[in-house]
């Protein structure tokens, strides 16, 4: 066999794990042309097909995921070696890709972000948001955010802040029109606006004196982005069921209401997450220090 590059591998990884020429391209900084003569390349120099193309899709050969499977690990063990390297004392250096829903990017994450380059001009960070809970180790990602209840007994968990809750809000106009509602169920009639997550629409979750109710409300909007669902509540379009971190100006401005509060009990923040059975790569290891410092501060302050 000829010689392979480790770019080469590396850039079939890339591929194959977000299944398209066009964003591993953007990720890796060249064009999808490039990237593709690669991938031409090194199945030449392998003498096997590793992706199978379409106009519409990408996706491993039967021979593409077994390297894939075997390149992942190595790819990690790699990168962390010359970030490693590259690292001088208090100076971290690399790459540091995160896997994360967007409303722990957007309420956890997001705050310590800024500060984090700042200190650490050595370190590119690559934030994913995905709603699906994935396996960070296959995906190639250093480390994952989730809620607790996602989270594997095998992995090392750091919290990123405090207990989160979510509301029920509506617009003044929308509460003078429906009413106020004093039991989950008047919702029944009236117009609600709620999350989609893989084409299904989510249930809303109530719960009081240890009591789950769980509901269907008819629905004038489904939707995944916040911003559509917020802008549309403000607007007078219906309740919604959001985390209260999406709305708190709005409802200490009077912009919205919160309605039905004890059905709705605080839970743990979301947790950033990595495997703990290999060494911690310097620009993960020196993030979690990061949190851990502005997480004392912002206790020692409260």
């Amino acid at each position: 066999m000829s010689t392979v590059s480790l770019d080469a591998l590396d850039a079939f990884a890339a591929v194959a794990r977000v299944r398209s020429f066009r964003r591993a391209a953007a990720l890796r900084g060249v064009s999808p042309a490039t990237l593709s003569q690669t991938i031409k390349d090194l199945e030449q120099r392998l003498g096997v097909r590793l992706l199978n193309r379409t106009t519409r899709s990408v996706a491993p050969t039967e021979a593409g995921a077994r390297l894939l499977e075997r390149l992942t690990p190595a790819l990690g063990d790699v990168r962390a070696a010359a970030d490693q390297a590259a690292s001088e004392p208090g100076a971290p250096a690399g790459t540091l890709r995160i896997n994360a829903p967007l409303p722990a990017i957007d309420l956890a994450l997001a705050p310590y972000i800024a500060g984090f380059i700042a200190a650490n001009p050595k370190v590119r960070l690559e934030i994913v948001s995905e709603p699906a809970l994935v396996d960070i180790v296959a995906q190639g990602f250093d480390a994952g955010v989730r809620w607790g209840e996602d989270l594997a007994r095998d992995m090392v968990a750091v919290s990123l802040g405090p207990p989160q809750r979510f509301v029920l809000v509506a617009a003044p106009q929308v509460i003078s029109r429906y009413g106020l509602p004093s039991h989950p169920r008047d919702l029944l009639d009236k117009p609600c606006i709620r999350q989609l997550v893989n084409g299904v629409a989510q249930p809303w979750e109530f719960e009081k004196d240890g009591a789950v109710l769980r509901l269907e409300p008819p629905t004038v909007l489904l939707s995944m982005p916040v911003v559509m669902k917020r802008r549309a509540t403000l607007d007078g379009a219906g309740f919604w069921v959001t985390f209260e971190g999406y709305v708190e100006d709005d409802i200490a401005a009077g912009r919205l209401v919160s309605v039905l509060d004890d059905w709705f009990q605080p839970f743990p923040g979301p947790f950033l997450y990595y495997p703990g059975r290999r060494n911690v790569p310097p620009p993960l290891r020196t993030f979690i220090d990061y949190v851990k410092a502005r997480r004392r501060t912002v206790t020692r302050s409260g």
